[in-house]
């Protein structure tokens, strides 16, 4: 299909769906064509200015969703109205409802020890019939690729989850994907941890009115400083003129 690319301050974004992106995911996997999927955020566009190879990945991957309220208001000012956005959190379970109806494997990788067993667990509970392949901490050091690429291998999983938080198992997923033959991987951040229950996520109204970053700032005061992205993002959109707003196409 046709993918529009909108590049933020160089960061490209596709204004795809929740139903899109499941079509993308499911296609991928019965292609069996690897794919890298990037959840962007405002976060994402900061860093990426001053981190050239996680800007580098945020182009290369196969489709990167609009995640997070800051994202689709600036899409918003291109013209381009959506009504959800397409994050980690929420694709951890709906992506897993595909598999569990799709037959797909999947296999989460990331999190404190324990935790992604315990994800795993939620999941097939609230999914009968879902395939685990497997679960595992890991670590995005490059010195455990070979063992964990192996351990994925010989799951024979579908899909990848990655919760490493970025920009770390965005860049795991870019030197690894092709090697761990899965149709699809996504980098997932804490979503593991909403799963097994060792942290809370904001609650739904605060998501709908694009609030999680304030839950976030009341439940870990310590990332006063990541929220400094927040204003930054909004300068960098502003700044953008409509005639350097660029548009790209691909084709896959």
């Amino acid at each position: 299909m046709s993918r529009e690319r909108i590049l933020l301050s160089g960061v490209p974004v596709n204004p795809v769906t929740v139903d899109e992106t499941h079509d993308f995911i499911a296609q991928r996997v019965h292609d069996r064509a690897p794919a890298q999927v990037v959840t962007v955020n405002a976060e994402f566009v900061v860093r990426a200015q001053s981190d050239a190879a996680f800007a580098a990945v945020l182009r290369g991957a196969d489709l990167a969703t609009p995640d997070g309220a800051g994202v689709l208001w600036a899409l918003g000012r291109r013209g381009i109205h959506l009504t959800e956005r397409v994050g980690g959190s929420d694709l951890i379970w709906s992506v897993s409802r595909l598999a569990a109806d799709r037959g797909f494997r999947i296999f989460l990788l990331g999190g404190a020890e324990g935790v992604a067993d315990a994800a795993a667990r939620k999941l097939e509970t609230a999914y009968p019939g879902l395939l685990v392949a497997g679960a595992f901490a890991g670590s995005p050091a490059r010195r455990d690729e070979e063992a964990i690429v192996d351990l994925i291998c010989r799951s024979r999983a579908d899909i990848l989850f990655v919760a490493f938080g970025a920009p770390e198992q965005d860049l795991w997923i870019a030197r690894n994907l092709g090697a761990t033959r899965v149709g699809c991987a996504i980098g997932v951040g804490g979503s593991f941890d909403y799963l097994a229950g060792t942290a809370r996520r904001a609650p739904l109204w605060m998501q709908r009115n694009g609030l999680e970053w304030m839950w976030r700032l009341i439940r870990q005061p310590w990332r006063w400083r990541r929220m400094l992205a927040l204003p930054r993002f909004v300068w960098l959109v502003l700044r953008t003129t409509p005639r350097s707003a660029r548009t790209e196409r691909r084709t896959t």
